[in-house]
């Protein structure tokens, strides 16, 4: 126990996070997971996710958290406008991106809102960015306003202008990106009054 322990709180120091699986992998069985969350050496964070007790995170943990839950998923819409630090939004809820069909993660310890993308919609502007050691999945600059805006009704056009004004200020996006993003998503004719008002 003491050797599988050790082993299982290595794993999850060194990589800020473990799984159920990282954990079989490494020869530590299920019961040695039970027995260190009840002893308060590690903590549950989702279905079949941990961390140790008192770890040092970064303020994006919890992306790390729900693609660990959903391999697939993205991180989207308001979350992903704050890993960009764009706009004035702290949404209380994580949102994720999954594919049409792939059932939404179970996560303990997240408020999290999860829509659902097929074909060029969710393929389109994918960016792999390093998290706590975890690649995590976040949707680029131009999809993430390209997604507000189909999204608008839900989020509030205000909140997609501020983004698309804010971002083309700053050129965090080339203009052929937001529109390859705009057509994937079905928003070029809403799209297009907003890009002449802040381009002229």
């Amino acid at each position: 126990m003491v050797v599988s322990r050790d082993r299982l709180l290595d794993l999850a120091r060194e990589s800020g996070y473990v799984t159920s699986r990282d954990a079989a992998r490494a020869g530590v069985h299920s019961q040695a997971i039970t027995r260190m969350v009840r002893e308060g050496e590690l903590e549950r964070v989702s279905a079949g996710g941990y961390r140790v007790v008192g770890a040092e995170i970064s303020e994006h943990h919890a992306f790390v958290v729900a693609c660990a839950a959903a391999p697939t998923g993205v991180i989207c819409l308001l979350s992903a406008l704050t890993f960009h630090q764009i706009g004035t939004q702290l949404p209380a809820q994580l949102w994720l991106a999954i594919e049409r069909g792939q059932r939404a993660p179970k996560l303990h310890s997240l408020v999290l809102r999860t829509v659902q993308f097929s074909g060029a919609a969710y393929q389109e502007g994918i960016e792999s960015h390093e998290i706590d050691r975890h690649q995590v999945r976040v949707y680029s600059v131009a999809k993430t306003i390209a997604d507000l805006f189909k999204f608008r009704n839900r989020i509030g056009v205000d909140v997609a202008v501020e983004a698309l004004r804010e971002s083309w200020r700053d050129r965090r996006f080339r203009m052929e990106d937001l529109e390859r993003a705009a057509r994937a998503c079905r928003v070029e004719r809403v799209l297009r009054p907003y890009i002449e008002a802040v381009t002229h």
